[in-house]
């Protein structure tokens, strides 16, 4: 008996033919109300198609995806299926890309992201305009609504999570059917925000950011004659409605732009990734938003506390660097930067300039007094262990050149520990510094009068 041969192309043509069958099978069950069959007969045609959407023409393309969505709709999954849905109203916005791939088979892929992702070569223009879209909007608007209200509710009663999840479902529906407001992302993002749920709320942030969300948009907005309460309409009826003059049901057209909220979606995500630790992309996205808003002091600051707490002090000392060169009068920064630089022996004078720059601003900044103070005094058990090592040896000269040395450092030391210690009185630490800083510079009076002060301290604390 003679074997039979099948082509690449005839393969490719009985795969297709199936799948058309079994698509076109799924949307008049969905459509008859039998979910189950549309189900099965979709899952049939996703095992042969293997996720290869873009080898079904347009048309099959946009069967499929309203079968699928819908059953998925119909089976609970509302938010999983809307997101099929919403692949229809691509048609409707981009172009077709068809030609052949590399085993000559048809694909036809939808808009020019998705053309040029596949490498395809040679790929012509078209123009599809989707027929499923009266019947996704009959399906859909009802469950908007109704989620829509359910995540009103929710969060009026501070169930949060709901309230969120509700939200997203709505935006997704919604967008099924053509609309895709991101304000209502916005609202989810509140919700999973006051729920402190900062893995959902940074999900959405990140879809926000991918989508090219800014908030802005023209609100097309007239007071109607009869309730004398002002309405929010589309650009083609406000646009009639104008023309009309006296005739109008309205009066008092205007126009509002809302405001950017793009640098908040940027900032927002930022805080919440560096509290979930998740410091590289903190640092990803702050780079992102500068981009867009440079010299932003509040991205600027996040990513330079990304880099320090994921132990990269080097980028860290860079970006305070850049941060007090944009806005010379941060006094924070200043303060970090001498906090940063301070460990760093060749960095002396640069940590003690940082830090008197933060005093400059703010004279009462107790914690930049302290560090100034512990800086210019130096390591003292070290300055110690040398004088002590050298007149062991004999080096007298040597010994008592670092014990000078020493005594200058606490007189330099002084006007800062005690500007440090007049910010708390009651600061343990500060007192028993000044004790050891006027016994050294032989101011008796004081070293008694602090010794005291330590005294009444340790008592008060014991009580």
């Amino acid at each position: 008996m003679k074997k039979i041969f099948l082509s690449i192309a005839v393969v490719s043509i009985t795969f297709a033919m199936a799948q058309k069958k079994e698509i076109s099978n799924a949307v008049k069950a969905i459509d008859g109300g039998d979910t189950a069959t549309a189900n099965a007969q979709i899952s049939a045609a996703e095992s042969a198609m293997n996720g290869n959407v873009y080898l079904l023409e347009p048309a099959l393309q946009e069967q499929y995806y309203y079968a699928k969505g819908l059953g998925l709709l119909k089976t609970g999954k509302v938010a999983e299926g809307a997101i099929y849905l919403a692949k229809i109203n691509d048609f409707a916005k981009n172009k077709i890309y068809s030609g052949k791939d590399a085993s000559k088979n048809r694909v036809y892929f939808v808009g020019k992201a998705a053309a040029d992702a596949s490498g395809i070569q040679g790929l012509k223009e078209e123009t599809y305009s989707p027929t499923l879209l009266q019947s996704v909007e009959k399906n859909i608007f009802p469950l908007a609504d109704k989620a829509n209200k359910v995540a009103i509710d929710a969060f009026n009663q501070k169930n949060y999570d709901l309230s969120g999840s509700k939200f997203k479902e709505t935006y997704y529906l919604l967008k099924a059917a053509g609309s895709d407001d991101g304000s209502i992302l916005l609202n989810a993002v509140t919700a999973y925000t006051n729920g402190k749920n900062n893995v959902e709320s940074i999900k959405i942030f990140e879809e926000l950011i991918a989508m090219g969300y800014t908030g802005v948009q023209t609100n097309y907005l007239a007071t109607n004659k009869k309730s004398g309460e002002q309405e929010k309409m589309n650009k083609t009826i406000f646009d009639f409605q104008k023309k009309l003059g006296d005739a109008s049901e309205y009066k008092d057209f205007k126009m509002e732009t809302s405001p950017s909220v793009e640098k908040q979606i940027y900032q927002n995500l930022t805080d919440e990734l560096y509290t979930e630790k998740r410091y590289d992309e903190v640092i990803k996205y702050a780079d992102m938003g500068l981009k867009k808003f440079p010299n932003d002091e509040k991205l600027i600051n996040i990513k330079g506390l990304a880099y320090f707490s994921s132990g990269k002090s080097a980028e860290f000392i860079e970006i305070l660097k850049a941060q007090v060169a944009a806005n010379p009068k941060d006094v924070d920064s200043w303060y970090n930067l001498g906090i940063m630089l301070k460990s760093d022996p060749a960095q002396y004078e640069a940590a003690k300039a940082s830090f008197l720059k933060a005093i400059e601003l703010n004279p009462n900044y107790s914690n930049a007094l302290q560090n100034i103070t512990f800086l210019i005094m130096g390591d003292d058990s070290k300055a110690i262990d040398d004088y002590n090592a050298a007149r062991k040896s004999g080096k007298i000269d040597a010994a008592n050149k670092i014990m000078e040395a020493r005594k200058k450092r606490f007189a330099e030391a002084l006007p800062y520990a005690e500007k440090w210690y007049q910010t708390d009185t009651n600061n343990l630490d500060a007192v028993i510094l000044l004790k050891g800083l006027y016994m050294s510079t032989k101011n008796d009076a004081k070293f008694q009068e602090f010794k005291a002060k330590e005294a009444a301290l340790e008592a008060a604390g014991k009580k």
